[in-house]
């Protein structure tokens, strides 16, 4: 804001006979008011923010303390404390408007700092209502607009940034999900071919098996055929051999 926001005008308790209370807590709230006032003014912002809250404590329907508490917070960089005064100072000065006015534009600036730039609008609003010829008002008021634009530029930014990062995800989430899919698919493949062939081994050894028995059946079938056909044989050689007769030669 090049330091147009900070602009206030400090309430200051007015000495005259018209505005001090006649009570005694009314002349101690006033003296508090002033000495805070003095170390306002001597850049000794901690202090005056005691003075004025003894102030406060003293007259607590006095709008003075609390507008000023206002100011010495703001100064601390305290600006979510100083907008909290602010806007009690804008409901007790409902009575002055341009220190109703003054109250709102306070407001506003202690909003913005705090980068609520849709409430600080509104409050610049209010305190032009109350006092038009505010021209800092106007200006901070167009700077705050401005800086609500690009904030919500910002954050339709940051969305569709966010959003785009989502289908990303979600796009590699796919690819991860189809990958693992395929994996699965190259492994079943995988193993049923492994089935396939040790099933396919299986029926070989078996028909392996199969054919064993039946070459030794055979075999055992031609050798009971050879040894019956050798015993018939044998047998026959020994009927021959029992008809011939041997003539000796005496």
């Amino acid at each position: 804001m090049r330091g147009k926001e900070t602009a206030y005008r400090l309430v200051v308790a007015v000495i005259c006979a018209a505005a001090i209370s006649p009570s005694l807590h009314g002349q101690e709230e006033r003296e508090y008011i002033r000495k805070g006032n003095r170390l306002y003014r001597k850049s000794e912002f901690a202090g005056s923010e005691g003075m004025y809250r003894l102030a406060e404590e003293e007259g607590k329907s006095s709008g003075d303390a609390v507008f000023n508490l206002g100011d010495a917070l703001y100064r601390q960089n305290r600006f979510g404390e100083a907008a909290e005064e602010f806007s009690r100072a804008v409901q007790t000065g409902e009575a002055d408007s341009l220190r109703q006015a003054d109250g709102f534009y306070n407001l506003g600036n202690s909003l913005l700092k705090e980068q609520k730039f849709s409430e600080s609008i509104n409050a610049y609003i209010n305190s032009l209502k109350l006092n038009p010829d505010n021209i800092q008002a106007k200006y901070n008021l167009a700077y705050a607009q401005d800086q609500l634009k690009k904030q919500e530029e910002q954050q339709q930014q940051q969305q569709q940034d966010q959003d785009q990062n989502q289908d990303q995800n979600q796009d590699k989430q796919n690819q991860q999900d189809q990958q693992n899919k395929d994996q699965d698919d190259n492994k079943d493949q995988e193993q049923k071919q492994q089935d396939d062939q040790q099933q396919q081994q299986q029926e070989q050894q078996q028909q392996q098996s199969s054919m064993s028995r039946e070459d030794a059946k055979r075999l055992l079938d031609a050798l009971a055929a050879n040894e019956k056909e050798t015993q018939e044989k044998v047998q026959r050689e020994k009927a021959a051999g029992a008809r011939v007769r041997v003539i000796k030669n005496w």
